[in-house]
């Protein structure tokens, strides 16, 4: 029988590829988008599309039941470096929309969650090298804390009412298909757009600063994978550690030069870099690996690969 799939938060970077992909997989009539504004028009018109405030149960209960949903991707979040100037605005948003999605399965109105968690749940006390599945995570962000008290909370409610949430803790995202939306890895999207536009970049961090990083059609196929997988494999219901490549501002640099020897890049960290200096700089998903047998296909160079060729078309 065919699910219905609702996806919140559609027209975020995250969002807009993902409701592509599963409209690609499962037919544009069986996956609703909603967003608390309209997005671009590729994805408004590629099937059905509502305006939602993620925040207001009602009108989500309303939803849910119209469409007659079975499945939720919760996309909607103020991320790391935005949800810094507007604390209690991230906190309510954040949090709250996984709340109205974790009360609907628990009335047995929807069947299974996708919500995404993040290295922001990581901070400054965190083993740096190889962060491990289970570790100190003490977050100093409000994206982070509210990321790590979301993983709680699903655990919680898997453990208390039996609800199938899943969640993965997403590296930094690079596309070449949308722009981030106020993150602290934003830069290595940046420094493609800058690279063919000016052949010159400056960086907000510094030029050792050393983050995991993840191309975006990887970070798709795990929410997709992660989804798919029995429920039985799904061992880890607070959210699963993540990892494709980590790299600096001046390695993702060096990589573009490669291909456009006359690029330069200059540094000037701002607030962001504290921020950055308090995540890991790289992580162990061996327990994604052995629970539902996720494997990453991009590295550095073939990212920087794709990113100059798709943006220069």
């Amino acid at each position: 029988m065919q699910k219905n799939i609702l996806i919140i938060g559609a027209c975020g970077q995250i969002g807009t590829e993902l409701t592509f992909t599963l409209r690609e997989k499962h037919g544009r009539d069986v996956v609703i988008a909603s967003d608390i504004r309209e997005g671009n028009e590729n994805l408004v018109g590629s099937g059905p599309f509502e305006l939602l405030d993620a925040t207001d149960y009602d009108a989500l209960e309303e939803l849910v039941a119209y469409y007659e949903i079975d499945e939720v991707y919760l996309m909607a979040a103020m991320l790391s470096a935005t949800a810094e100037k507007f604390p209690m605005r991230a906190w309510n948003l954040n949090m709250n929309s996984l709340f109205n999605v974790l009360n609907l399965a628990k009335e047995k109105k929807i069947s299974k969650i996708f919500w995404p968690s993040s290295i922001a749940v990581f901070g400054p006390n965190t083993p740096k090298e190889n962060t491990t599945q289970n570790t100190i995570m003490e977050p100093s962000t409000v994206y982070g804390i509210s990321k790590q008290s979301g993983e709680r909370w699903c655990e919680y409610y898997h453990n208390k009412f039996g609800v199938d949430v899943r969640s993965i803790r997403y590296p930094g995202l690079i596309s070449w298909k949308t722009m981030p939306g106020g993150g602290t890895t934003d830069y290595a999207v940046e420094i493609y757009h800058k690279a063919l536009s000016e052949g010159v970049y400056t960086c907000f961090l510094s030029a050792e600063t050393n983050l995991p990083m993840m191309f975006m059609d990887d970070a798709i196929r795990a929410t997709m994978e992660i989804m798919e997988s029995d429920s039985e494999k799904i061992k880890i219901r607070s959210a699963y550690n993540l990892a494709a490549m980590s790299f600096t501002p001046f390695e993702v640099a060096a990589s573009i030069a490669t291909q456009i020897p006359e690029f330069k890049i200059s540094y000037e960290p701002d607030s962001r870099q504290v921020i950055a200096d308090s995540w890991p700089s790289s992580i162990d998903d061996s327990e994604a690996r052995k629970d539902w047998g996720w494997k990453s296909e991009f590295d550095l160079e073939k990212t920087t690969s794709e990113m100059l060729k798709n943006l220069s078309n």
